[in-house]
């Protein structure tokens, strides 16, 4: 009978436990991209915190923005900076407005470079005018951060295609386009083990100034790909996790969440993806603040200084809206 009741009470006890294990859940992108690892590293790492976190793959920035701010069930999301950016200049847009007021910084990731690759003849970003150019596919950090690209420089290509990295290297490989974006950190493994010097394909610096205003310039150095000779200029945004201004338990979670990752950062760059050995906790985002609700659970001495699912997306309507007049 004792046995018995020693059983129930540790049944118990264990029901109690797995009911405790709090839920959080974090939005990335492609399952074959860097977001998604890094959401799985962080799923590995707070499991043993007793936290469940559901890693949501997605489209990508523009899509992680709206789903963070709008979807239930998602705490987190991992976005382009040049994203939060844009969504915190244009007031003029109310569905961005409310977005902008509700995004919260949690930390800086790791710098993400443009690579463009285009046929040979292009030797620079203002060759694009009047040419066929792949952006990425809608809700993408590369869809956004190419248009932005355009409108800042004023160059003006014949079309721009809204297709994925995939089809875009095939296309491209085909002749079909003259060109292509893809915002990542280097290496990019589609780059690496999709072109090779048979190709006759090229990376092309972005050296214009206005872009240069925007944007940081950074280098990709030669030989990132074995294809590729010469050190390319272009510029870079910066990987981003975000959440939405909660109160409550959601703040707390994010909070406990935030120095959970903080605290675990070497156990991240030894275990998680090679990305995290380039992440930069303490790296400003210019125009942002850090959430209230992170702050607070870091060490004063330890504090970043940053600067402050398938329905309509407002962001991307907004976006699109503007890029069309």
């Amino acid at each position: 009978m004792k046995r018995y009741l020693l059983s129930i009470a540790l049944l118990v006890i264990m029901a109690g436990s797995v009911a405790y294990a709090q839920e959080m859940g974090i939005t990335t992108g492609n399952k074959k991209g860097t977001y998604y690892q890094f959401g799985l590293n962080l799923a590995q790492l707070v499991k043993s915190r007793n936290i469940n976190l559901n890693v949501f793959d997605s489209a990508g920035s523009v899509q992680n923005v709206y789903a963070v701010y709008k979807a239930p069930g998602v705490q987190l999301g991992i976005v382009q900076s040049d994203v939060l950016a844009f969504i915190n200049k244009i007031q003029t847009d109310t569905a961005l407005t409310r977005v902008a007021a509700k995004t919260r910084l949690v930390f800086p990731l790791y710098n993400e470079e443009v690579h463009l690759l285009g046929q040979e003849g292009i030797v620079d970003f203002d060759d694009l005018a009047d040419r066929v150019v792949a952006v990425g596919e809608e809700g993408s950090g590369t869809y956004l951060t190419a248009k932005i690209l355009f409108e800042i420089s004023e160059v003006k290509p014949r079309e721009l295609v809204a297709i994925g990295t995939d089809e875009g290297l095939a296309q491209l490989k085909q002749r079909k386009i003259d060109a292509m974006f893809y915002v990542a950190g280097q290496p990019v493994k589609l780059f690496a083990e999709g072109v090779t010097a048979q190709d006759n394909l090229g990376l092309v610096p972005i050296t214009n100034k206005s872009i240069l205003d925007f944007y940081l310039g950074v280098k990709i150095p030669a030989k990132t790909y074995s294809w590729q000779d010469q050190v390319i200029n272009t510029v870079a945004v910066k990987a981003v996790l975000i959440s939405y201004d909660f109160r409550g338990i959601n703040c707390e979670n994010v909070g406990k969440f935030a120095k959970t990752l903080q605290d675990n950062l070497e156990w991240l760059r030894a275990n998680g993806h090679p990305k995290w050995k380039s992440v930069d906790l303490n790296a400003p985002v210019k125009g942002w603040e850090q959430y209230g609700c992170v702050t607070k659970y870091l060490q004063p001495s330890q504090r970043p200084t940053a600067d402050r699912p398938r329905d309509v997306n407002p962001v991307m309507e907004a976006i699109k809206k503007m890029f069309s007049e």
